[in-house]
C-alpha cells in the first residue's frame, strides 16, 4: 500500500499570525471523514499519513490517469470564513502542505461564508495547448531584476474581471511549481523545473509585460499566456525545500542581465520551443545537472544568476551563514527577528544568550522557526532562513504598526459622513486608506494604498478590490455603504486574535493605554500571575505585545470558557449544556440576549455535562451538510434521531442536534 503524507497550517495576516484550536476535517472524495484534526499554536496540525497510489506511475509520461488520490479538507475557525479544499493530490512518500489563509468575519456578519477551493492535477498532467507570448521590443524594461515581494498575480486570462491576489514570491513559485509538475521527479529535473518557473515570473516583472499595457497586476495563472497557479492549493516538502534555497536565482545569458524567456510545455501531449517538462525528468535520469538541463532546451550560453533585489524585505542577507559560536551585528539583527516573531509563535524558545552572539539558545529558536516554516531544522541561518525571517518580522511588526497607528489615528467605531472619490484629499482619506491597509493584511485580492492622504488610482483600485470582497458594487466611490463595510470588517478584525489552546489562559493583544493592573482587574488575576506567564521583569507594556493571561477558570472555578460561533444563542447553550439563560447572562453581566462571534462566554459548570440533544430552529442558509459540520455530527445523524427522509429543511423548521 502506497502512503503519502499531509500537513495543514492555519494562518491570516500573511502569516503573521498563527490559529490555535482551528477545527481540520480531512475527507476523501465522498465527503466522508478519515481525521479530525485541531491546529496547535504554531498553527499546524500533526503530519498524517493517507493512502495513494504507487509512486512509479507519477514518473511515467506516457501513464493517462492521475497517479494520486485526492483528498478534501474542511477548516473551521471561530471568527473566521471557513474553508473548503476539494482535490489536494497526494503522492507516495511525498509531504503535502497545504496552507490555509483564513479570512476574519465581518463586526455584524452573523455566520462564516465558506470559500471553495479546487486545486486538482497539476499542468503537465493536462493536454491543454500553450501559447506563453515573449517579450517584444516596446515593452518596458526595469533597470534592475528585482525579486517583487508581493507579486500581484491575476486569477484568470488579461483582460478579464477575474481577482488579483498579492504573495510572496518565494510562496507563489512553490504554489507555480506544485501546480506545474510533480513532485516525485528527480531532485536536477524539479531544479531546472522551478529555475524555468522563477525565471518566467521574473522575465513578466522585468520588461513591465502586463503593466506597461495597462494592467494592475504583474503575471496571470491562465496557462494559455503564463504559468499554472492555483490560489490557496498544497506545496510540496521536496519543492519548497527547493525553492527556499533559490527563488532570488535565475536563468540569464551570459554578458546579459535580463532574464530569459523560459517557455515551457509538458512535451508530451503540447510541444513547443523551450523546455519540456517531461524531457527533463529523462535528462535528469541520464545524470545531467540543472544548468546542463536548462541549456539542452534554452542557447548553450545561458547562466543561473542572482539577484539580492528583494522589494518589502527589511535587511538583506549578508552572504555568510550564520551559526554556533557567530558573532557580531548580523547575529543581533536575527535575534531581534525571532524574539519579536515569537510573540506571535510562542513555540519558538527565547533567546537567552548575549546580543550579537550565537550561542545555544539562539541556535534552539533557528531550529525551532525552521521547523515550523518548512525549512531544514539545522539551526544554521543560510539564505532561506535569513529571508524568511526576514518576511515574518515584516509582517508581525506591520500588524503592530497599524494598530498602533489606528489609535494615533482615532479611528473610533463611526464612520465618517464624507463621500470620497478619485480626486478627494486630506484626512478622510487617510483614514479610508489605513482602513484599507488592515483589509490588505487578511484579505491578499486588496493591494494595500499609500497613505497619503490622497485619492489616486491606487486608492481606487484598492477600494474597488474591497467592495468586491464585500460583495457591494465596484464603482471605487466611497460612499456609506463601503464606510460601514470597511468599519465592519476594521472591527471584526479586532476582534479574531485566538485564544491560547493552554487550559484556563487567553491571548491578549495590549492596546493603547492597556496596563497590568488593569488587565489583572479585567481578567480576576494578580499582576505577579500574568508576568510569571510571560517572563516578564517589569511591568512596561507595548501596543501589540501578546500577553497570556490567566483566567478565573483555572484555578477551579464554578464555570468553564466557551467561545462564541456562528450559530450560536444564549437559549442554544444553555439547552447544550444543562443550564439556563438566566444563569449565563448573569455570570457574564449581559443585559440583552445578542451574541458576537468570537465573544468568550463563562459557562455555569455545575451543569456543564452536555445533554444528548439540543433543539435548533432552522434559518436561512441552513443545509444538513452544514449544521452536521457546525456540531461536528453527520447528515445521518441529524436525519435518524428526526426521521427525516430528504435533505430539505424548511426555515423555522425545529431540529434536535445530536450534542456531541
Amino acid at each position: 500500500m502506497a502512503i503519502g503524507y499531509l500537513i495543514i497550517q492555519a494562518r491570516t495576516a500573511h502569516d503573521a499570525l498563527p490559529l490555535s484550536g482551528v477545527q481540520i476535517r480531512i475527507m476523501d472524495h465522498q465527503e466522508k471523514i478519515i481525521y479530525e484534526l485541531t491546529t496547535d499554536e504554531s498553527g499546524e496540525t500533526e503530519k498524517i499519513s493517507l493512502e495513494t497510489l504507487e509512486r512509479t506511475l507519477s514518473l511515467d509520461p506516457n501513464f493517462s490517469g492521475t497517479p494520486f488520490i485526492s483528498y478534501n479538507v474542511l477548516a473551521l475557525a471561530n471568527g473566521f470564513n471557513s474553508v473548503h479544499i476539494v482535490g489536494i493530490p497526494i503522492l507516495e512518500g511525498e509531504t503535502a502542505i497545504q496552507p490555509i489563509e483564513f479570512i476574519p468575519m465581518r463586526k455584524q456578519q452573523r455566520t462564516p461564508s465558506v470559500t471553495e477551493i479546487q486545486i486538482g492535477a497539476p499542468a503537465v498532467s493536462t493536454t491543454g495547448n500553450r501559447y506563453q507570448e515573449g517579450p517584444i521590443t516596446e515593452s518596458r524594461v526595469l533597470r534592475q531584476v528585482v525579486i517583487p515581494n508581493p507579486i500581484t498575480v491575476h486569477l484568470g486570462s488579461p483582460g478579464t474581471s477575474a481577482s488579483n491576489v498579492q504573495v510572496s514570491f518565494p510562496d507563489y513559485v512553490k504554489n507555480a511549481a506544485s501546480s506545474e509538475i510533480y513532485p516525485t521527479w528527480p531532485e536536477s529535473s524539479l531544479r531546472a523545473n522551478i529555475y524555468a518557473i522563477i525565471t518566467f515570473a521574473l522575465n513578466r516583472v522585468y520588461t513591465e509585460w502586463y503593466r506597461s499595457r495597462g494592467f494592475n497586476f504583474d503575471i496571470t495563472n491562465s496557462t494559455a499566456y503564463d504559468q499554472n497557479f492555483i490560489y490557496g492549493r498544497n506545496i510540496y516538502e521536496s519543492i519548497s525545500r527547493i525553492v527556499d534555497e533559490i527563488f532570488n536565482e535565475y536563468v540569464r545569458r551570459q554578458g546579459q542581465n535580463a532574464p530569459y524567456f523560459t517557455s515551457f510545455c509538458n512535451g508530451t501531449t503540447a510541444t513547443c520551443p523551450g523546455l519540456s517538462q517531461w524531457g527533463t525528468v529523462t535528462l535528469a535520469n541520464q545524470g545531467l545537472s540543472p544548468l546542463q538541463i536548462l541549456r539542452s532546451y534554452y542557447p548553450k550560453d545561458v547562466e543561473i544568476a542572482e539577484t539580492n533585489i528583494i522589494t518589502g524585505i527589511v535587511s538583506s542577507y549578508p552572504g555568510t551563514a550564520l551559526k554556533t559560536g557567530s558573532t557580531g551585528l548580523d547575529v543581533q539583527t536575527i535575534q531581534t527577528y525571532l524574539q519579536r516573531i515569537r510573540r506571535n509563535y510562542p513555540a519558538i524558545p527565547a533567546i537567552t544568550d548575549p546580543a550579537g552572539v550565537f550561542g545555544e539558545s539562539t541556535r534552539a529558536a533557528v531550529a525551532k522557526f525552521q521547523s515550523i516554516f518548512n525549512l531544514t531544522p539545522d539551526g544554521i541561518v543560510g539564505k532561506s532562513t535569513w529571508n524568511k525571517l526576514s518576511y515574518l518580522y515584516t509582517s508581525v511588526t506591520r500588524l503592530a504598526e497599524l494598530d498602533s497607528e489606528g489609535t494615533s489615528l482615532g479611528i473610533g467605531t463611526i464612520p465618517p459622513s464624507s463621500v470620497l472619490r478619485l480626486g478627494s484629499s486630506g484626512q478622510d482619506v487617510i483614514t479610508l486608506q489605513y482602513l484599507l491597509n488592515v483589509a490588505a493584511e487578511y484579505d491578499p485580492t486588496i493591494p494595500a494604498p499609500s497613505q497619503d492622504g490622497n485619492f489616486g488610482r491606487g486608492t481606487q483600485q484598492s477600494v474597488m478590490a474591497f467592495q468586491r470582497a464585500a460583495e457591494l458594487a465596484p464603482d471605487g466611490v466611497v460612499g456609506p455603504l463601503t464606510w460601514q463595510a470597511l468599519y465592519n470588517t476594521y472591527l471584526g478584525v479586532d476582534n479574531v486574535i485566538p485564544p491560547s489552546p493552554d487550559t484556563g489562559v487567553i491571548e491578549y493583544v495590549v492596546r493603547s493605554g492597556d496596563t497590568l493592573w488593569l488587565l489583572a482587574q479585567r481578567y480576576n488575576t494578580t499582576v505577579d500571575a500574568i508576568k510569571n506567564l510571560n517572563g516578564l521583569t517589569s511591568n512596561n507594556l507595548y501596543i501589540g505585545q501578546v500577553l497570556k493571561i490567566p483566567t478565573a477558570g483555572a484555578s477551579g472555578g464554578s464555570y468553564f470558557e466557551y467561545v462564541v460561533r456562528s450559530g450560536d444563542t444564549l437559549w442554544l447553550l444553555a439547552q447544550r449544556y444543562n443550564t439556563t439563560v438566566d444563569a449565563i447572562k448573569n455570570l457574564n453581566g449581559l443585559s440583552s440576549n445578542d451574541l458576537s462571534i468570537g465573544q468568550i462566554l463563562k459557562i455555569p459548570s455545575a451543569g456543564a455535562t452536555p445533554a444528548p440533544t439540543f433543539e435548533y430552529t432552522v434559518r436561512p442558509g441552513d443545509t444538513l451538510w452544514l449544521l452536521a459540520q457546525r456540531y461536528g455530527t453527520t447528515v445521518d445523524a441529524i436525519k435518524s434521531l428526526n426521521n427525516l427522509s430528504s435533505d430539505i429543511l424548511n426555515i423555522g423548521q425545529v431540529l434536535r442536534i445530536p450534542n456531541v
